[in-house]
């Protein structure tokens, strides 16, 4: 996608909004040198921070427009505001030894660290990473000694590795359960309410807190 959004730039504007984001609140990739973990969006306050700057970019890019690129802004911080606060309450309503996150791939590393959840994933960050035994014994071991009571799939990921891991505990005699669906790099169908921004935020967070809570 990089590659293919920096040719496209040649023809039009492109914003890069990670871009727009100081160096010391991104988290480095793991899969890749010199790249930083893309899922910003995971942190509310980041993605709020990220939508103020790209607003002023806009403004300065479409004057005419700047007056209801300010406005539009201005609601919706609002909005932004008020799901920053229902996720840090939902995942506080979550006791403290069981806000432990896992899922196929390692894409809610700004979320734990906003939100104070260990997350772990059994790929890197791109999906196309690949796992072997070892990670889906490492993580069976993981879940089975720290007593984890699910684990969760992911909309744009198979779910076969998550199954490995399911079995993997009861094999063990411990009893994981699924959790969920998660949306981590897709938001949900055009026309529901997952497939906004804020609805898919609301949706990955009932789920998390109705399955660990």
């Amino acid at each position: 996608m990089t590659d293919i959004l920096e040719k496209l730039s040649k023809n039009r504007r492109v914003y890069a909004v990670g871009d727009l984001l100081p160096d010391d609140k991104l988290i480095n990739s793991t899969d890749y040198i010199d790249a930083h973990d893309p899922h910003i969006w995971f942190d509310v306050a980041l993605w709020l921070e990220a939508i103020e700057k790209l607003s002023a970019k806009l403004k300065d890019d479409y004057p005419a427009l700047a007056d209801q690129i300010e406005a539009n802004r201005k609601e919706y911080r609002k909005t932004l505001m008020v799901l920053q606060q229902e996720v840090e309450e939902g995942i506080q309503s979550i006791p403290r030894q069981q806000r432990v996150l896992i899922t196929a791939h390692d894409a809610f590393k700004y979320f734990g660290r906003a939100y104070g959840m260990d997350v772990r994933g059994l790929q890197g960050i791109s999906t196309a990473s690949e796992y072997g035994l070892r990670d889906v014994s490492d993580l069976v071991s993981f879940v089975s000694d720290n007593n984890i009571k699910a684990i969760f799939i992911e909309s744009s990921v198979p779910k076969r590795s998550v199954e490995a891991i399911i079995e993997g505990a009861r094999e063990r005699g411990h009893d994981l359960t699924l959790g969920g669906e998660l949306y981590s790099d897709a938001m949900g169908g055009e026309g529901t309410p997952e497939g906004t921004y804020t609805g898919m935020v609301r949706h990955n967070l009932n789920t998390i807190v109705n399955a660990l809570k």
